[in-house]
């Protein structure tokens, strides 16, 4: 598990490879990723916007934008939590994410720049 704590709202990710949505003869390698985003400050929260950037290992770079979390932006009041997953393909065995969420402080709309951690997308045969 990989973590980070921005502005009092901590991002926690895991992630999985996922061999039944993967054509390695294909180069597509899936992968899942777990994330929970708990709310460790004293002021409530809303997730208005995510921004991923995502790597292969061959040196492609996509971005990724979008509103809100699989369909939700949710509002964390002090020390409420929101998980979710979604996944991601790669074209290479072996990659990694990072990106930030856009959230507006409830009390008076100020935008945050929360960052998520990076992480690794590795098929695990890779390891070895």
């Amino acid at each position: 598990m990989t973590k980070t704590v921005t502005y009092g709202i901590e991002i926690s990710v895991e992630c999985d490879y996922w061999p039944q949505q993967s054509s390695p003869r294909e180069n597509n390698y899936f992968f899942v990723y777990f994330i929970t985003i708990e709310n460790k400050s004293d002021f409530a929260v809303q997730l208005i916007k995510r921004h991923w950037d995502i790597y292969d290992s061959n040196g492609e770079k996509r971005q990724v934008d979008g509103e809100g979390v699989v369909g939700e932006t949710p509002v964390l009041e002090p020390g409420e939590k929101f998980e979710y997953n979604s996944g991601c393909n790669l074209v290479t065995e072996i990659g990694y994410m990072k990106g930030f969420y856009t959230m507006k402080r409830v009390i008076d709309n100020k935008e945050i720049i929360v960052q998520i951690p990076e992480f690794n997308l590795i098929v695990p045969a890779k390891l070895n």
